[in-house]
């Protein structure tokens, strides 16, 4: 199993060797120059600003769906509660700031 990194680095690279050989006219491609002008040169920002809109996309539907855990945090509570409780036993003085 490759690396997550890996993996990404050589999708970019091989997306990157592809736009440069087309861009440096290695590869031949039947087009319009102002296609190749408007389209092409700027693809890899034009996949940049699409990959941020995307990861953007993800954070905030992420954050939407996140659930609170009620239980899990009376429990939590109820446990430093009984720390505290346990450390005044042991002497140690808590200061009520």
């Amino acid at each position: 199993m490759i690396p997550k990194l890996f993996q990404w680095l050589f999708g970019v690279g091989a997306f990157l060797s592809v736009w440069l050989a087309v861009v440096l006219e290695y590869v031949h491609v039947q087009s319009s120059s102002s296609f190749k002008s408007l389209f092409i040169i700027p693809l890899p920002l034009i996949v940049l600003v699409l990959f941020a809109i995307y990861s953007l996309g993800v954070i905030i539907y992420r954050v939407a769906i996140f659930n609170n855990c009620e239980e899990a945090s009376k429990e939590l509570q109820t446990q430093i509660e009984e720390a505290k409780a346990d450390l005044q036993k042991k002497g140690f003085k808590f200061d009520n700031t």
